[in-house]
């Protein structure tokens, strides 16, 4: 088994995002022979790939959670077989770094200044393409959370191909989370930057280019994190959480939830020019389930964070950890379109909920089932196990991974022939931080409190990390 580096950052304080279950690994492995406990369904055809932060050189400064380099790990699925790949994103900053076999950038909880260079619209930190993948035309972009540039990789290989522009039509960056329509082909997106226009949302549509951008109007720099699409919409949001300007006149990162503002959400045309804002109590939103159309109203299912900025003080360091902890509910926002007017209600209340997953094939129009990770009450992000919410019943069902193993972001997988959004397989990592290894977890997307059906074992630990993603055989032919 590859083993992880043991990291430390230069503030010299013991930083969990660094230790344990997230501590970075250096090695990039291939392994064909993986031993299975179980057996791997034979309708189970495609790759699950996942993103996360890897660092790999100690930080200049403090590190965040944030700063690591990405590093995609992946899992190919083909005829009862599997096989693990993990391969670094090299990014243009990732190269740089490299010829100079050390850090050069400080991360977000430093000041940027001295930095070699940021991102297109003006951020002056380490782009990483660490966040999200996702699949389309043939290739899987991988993206950052603060709006960078989209690097694609091939889904088997892992290979970064390099930045896609789109045909050269892309002028700017690019969000963590764009929306894929499989039924048209399109491809929706957003960037935001500190300087006006401080959003501008596009459409890359069948022929692989930018066929439609448009600059939205804020009344300030914001930091949108997610979008929605439904048959004939789009809906971007403009939420009172952002940067503190005074701080970051002072070389700080820091953030500001103004409980006075409302929440925003701009309905706009798919390719139209023309957006209609909506409000709701204030909130930070960081995923989007899906969103559709019901007559002439909208809804939205949302993991929603009523207090994005925890009280109380502390060390940078535990600010840092504070902030990071997830406290999200699924919540459900109405537009009707007639009248202008929101409703919203708490779809659970109870339940610490995040990182929803839906049929893929299904985004944009109504969805029976979402599949959610259970936020662990611990002090770190830990996904300790997984929800599936059904819309028709109005239940939940629950899976656990049991005592000290924490899994990764669970997209449901089609079984062959799959004719439901539940007709198929979920996926996850799981690791035990106690043993430090780490395994693939199958589970019957329509029985998930049953377990696994197959487990994975693979050759080294993989460190808890962001997004995933499900591309089917079908796909990638």
């Amino acid at each position: 088994m590859a083993e992880s580096v043991v990291m430390m950052d230069e503030s010299g304080e013991q930083n969990p995002y660094l230790l344990g279950v997230y501590a970075p690994v250096q090695d990039e492995v291939t392994a064909d022979e993986l031993t299975v406990i179980g057996r791997i369904p034979a309708d189970l055809n495609g790759v699950y790939l996942r993103n996360g932060p890897n660092a790999r050189y100690p930080m200049k400064g403090r590190y965040h959670w944030f700063d690591g380099d990405g590093m995609v790990h992946a899992v190919h699925f083909e005829n009862g077989r599997a096989r693990y790949r993990n391969r670094w994103i090299r990014t243009r900053a990732f190269e740089a770094e490299s010829a100079a076999g050390r850090s050069l950038w400080t991360g977000v909880m430093e000041n940027p200044e001295g930095n070699p260079f940021g991102n297109a619209r003006g951020l002056p930190y380490k782009d990483t393409a660490n966040t999200d993948v996702i699949f389309h035309r043939g290739k899987v972009l991988a993206a950052w959370y603060l709006c960078g540039t989209p690097y694609s990789l091939d889904p088997l290989s892992l290979e970064t191909l390099g930045v896609d522009t789109f045909l050269d039509t892309l002028d700017g960056d690019f969000m963590a989370h764009p929306k894929v329509d499989e039924r048209t082909g399109e491809l929706f997106w957003f960037d935001y930057g500190p300087r006006p226009p401080y959003l501008r949302y596009g459409v890359v549509g069948r022929s692989g280019a930018v066929e439609h951008c448009v600059e939205l109007d804020l009344p300030g720099a914001r930091l949108p994190h997610d979008m929605a699409i439904t048959e004939n919409h789009a809906i971007l949001m403009d939420l009172p959480l952002y940067q503190d300007l005074d701080a970051a006149r002072q070389g700080r990162y820091k953030l500001t939830f103004d409980r006075e503002l409302p929440a925003r959400f701009g309905v706009i045309p798919r390719r139209g020019h023309q957006v209609r804002w909506f409000e709701a109590r204030p909130c930070y939103i960081y995923h989007v389930v899906n969103a559709w159309e019901e007559g002439e109203e909208i809804v939205m299912d949302v993991c929603r964070v009523s207090r994005p900025a925890p009280h109380g003080g502390g060390s940078p360091l535990t600010r840092m950890i504070a902030y990071l902890k997830l406290d999200a509910r699924m919540y459900r926002y109405r537009f009707d379109l007639r009248t202008g007017r929101t409703s919203e209600e708490y779809v659970d209340g109870d339940h610490n909920t995040e990182f929803p997953s839906i049929d893929a094939r299904s985004t944009g129009h109504r969805t029976r089932y979402a599949y959610n990770v259970s936020v662990a009450d611990a002090e770190t992000n830990l996904f300790d196990g997984l929800v599936r919410y059904d819309n028709v019943t109005g239940t939940k069902e629950t899976y656990s991974y049991g005592p000290g193993v924490y899994g990764s972001e669970a997209p449901f997988a089609p079984r062959d022939g799959s004719t439901g959004e539940d007709d198929g397989y979920l996926v996850t990592f799981a690791t035990d931080s106690a043993a430090g290894r780490s395994e693939v977890q199958i589970l019957d997307a329509s029985r998930i409190s049953d377990g696994p059906v197959a487990r994975v074992l693979l050759p080294q630990r993989v460190p808890l990390g962001f997004h995933a993603t499900w591309v089917r055989a079908e796909q990638l032919r």
